[in-house]
């Protein structure tokens, strides 16, 4: 079969600030098994060239496959988008058949399908093996019945066939890396970049998060075959900087080690960066000189907040202490932090913002990054936040950069600037100022501009969206309103 798939056009405003962009790893690791089971697969990343909807359009017409598929990371987000794309695409030409997977579709696939009936099929859960059997079975002009993690309409009635199992090798699928043939993609300053997964899942219960309900059991890739694809992308493709895309990479401390000694020993010129818990950066306070060897020059830590009893109420598992004595540990091994912090787990007060603000500074993080809770129906904490109000009805813009629910104390422009104020006095103190102008190393000072570059462009292009752009809803409408699926 002669299959397009597609990167939407999202409203990331943090790419288009950067003029950087990542490979879609999600629709490369599905794009791999098809073409090696001989199908004809082509890539059109629509985000990467900013493209309008008509845009896209005209160019899935012109190509004419026999289905398209989408997907984005950020699938909550993208869905409207995804379903304009595909209703347009259905009025011209119908023969096309539209598959769309992703972790909203996976959950919302009966809301999807009724409202969207252009839609043909929703890959639920891990796609790799969903997809090959979806496409093979089209292509058989067989039953999809039998085929498991699979939603579509049988007789006018969204049905939902049984659920998938886990993918227990993750080596078995590999990505199609040679899509991204034509794209320049860069991060960390126009430097070649891909995204790339050491393991899949967290065993953390965290009750806002939804990757241990998705991918439902933490696996690992064998470590020896990463660090040699990551060689392989290194000296056939130019990469020079891997974005892990983990939840929780270190998850297994031997297997985790096992990998950076692997990639130690290819001796790569390689900047790594990725997410992990800072309580497995203080368990590895022995050999996080591993980590510094294998090229990992920033980590993003979920701080999330300083009220310990509301880390216990969304089973954070994570304590202050941790937090401050992580950063500290990474910054003694030449490692930057990114603390991350969500505005909205509580009804926060002017004194809230103030504690928050106080509780960072103690921190003393290289960089900050604040959020705001944006509760999804398929995590526990929409149970705990299903009664209460949302201002933001775009769901375009249910991206963790929007305020979405409604504050009880405060209103939302004073939320915003505090959020936007508490930004600026943490990148703009005194230590934070010391090492952005005079860390020891030039590749990590190199890294700090390229962040407070972005960040600038960032924080004026916020608040101008936010008091311009942005319309808040009158109404007032509760979250189990709003879903009402």
């Amino acid at each position: 079969m002669k299959i397009l798939i597609i990167n939407p056009p999202h409203l990331s405003i943090g790419s288009r600030m950067a003029k950087e962009h990542l490979p879609p790893l999600g629709l490369l690791s599905i794009a791999g098994p098809l073409i090696d089971a001989g199908h004809e697969v082509k890539l059109l990343d629509a985000d990467y060239y900013f493209l309008k909807h008509s845009q896209v359009v005209s160019q899935i017409i012109t190509y004419n496959p026999d289905a398209i598929m989408l997907g984005h990371s950020g699938s909550t987000s993208a869905q409207p988008i995804i379903n304009d794309i595909t209703n347009a695409v259905k009025l011209i030409n119908p023969r096309i058949k539209i598959i769309i997977g992703g972790v909203f579709p996976t959950y919302h696939w009966k809301e999807i399908l009724e409202q969207n009936p252009q839609i043909d099929y929703i890959v639920c859960g891990e796609g790799e093996e969903i997809t090959l059997n979806l496409i093979t079975a089209l292509a058989q002009k067989s039953c999809l019945e039998n085929i498991k993690g699979l939603a579509f309409k049988l007789n006018g009635v969204p049905v939902k066939t049984a659920p998938a199992e886990n993918i227990k090798n993750l080596d078995a699928f590999r990505v199609a890396w040679e899509l991204m043939d034509g794209y320049n993609y860069t991060y960390w300053g126009k430097r070649k970049a891909v995204v790339i997964q050491f393991s899949r899942g967290c065993p953390y219960p965290c009750t806002y998060c939804g990757q241990s309900l998705f991918w439902k059991k933490w696996r690992h890739r064998d470590p020896q075959l990463l660090a040699d694809e990551i060689e392989m992308l290194n000296k056939k493709y130019g990469i020079e900087v891997i974005n892990f895309a983990d939840e929780n990479p270190s998850s297994n401390p031997k297997a985790w080690r096992q990998f950076l000694e692997a990639l130690i020993a290819k001796n790569l010129k390689l900047i790594l960066v990725g997410s992990i818990r800072a309580d497995n950066i203080v368990r590895d306070a022995e050999v996080l000189h591993l980590y510094k060897q294998a090229g990992f020059e920033r980590f993003l830590l979920g701080i999330e907040n300083y009220d310990e009893v509301v880390l216990e109420r969304i089973k954070k598992a994570g304590t202050v202490s941790k937090d401050k004595q992580a950063i500290q540990l990474l910054r003694k091994h030449g490692i930057l932090s990114m603390a991350t912090y969500v505005v909205g787990f509580g009804e926060e007060r002017t004194r809230d913002f103030y504690n928050s603000l106080r509780q960072l500074l103690s921190y003393d993080p290289d960089q900050v990054q604040l959020l705001y809770v944006t509760p999804h129906k398929w995590t526990p904490y929409f149970e705990d936040v299903k009664d209460k109000e949302i201002i933001l009805t775009d769901q375009r813009k249910w991206d963790y950069k929007h305020q979405v629910i409604a504050t009880k104390y405060l209103r939302p422009w004073l939320v915003i600037l505090y959020v936007k104020l508490i930004e600026i006095i943490m990148q703009t103190r005194p230590s934070a100022l010391k090492r952005l102008f005079f860390h020891k190393e030039a590749r990590l000072r190199s890294a700090m501009r390229w962040y407070t570059r972005i960040g600038r462009r960032v924080w004026f292009w916020e608040l101008y969206q936010f008091f311009f752009v942005t319309k808040l809803t009158k109404e007032k409408i509760k979250m189990s309103e709003f879903w009402t699926q």
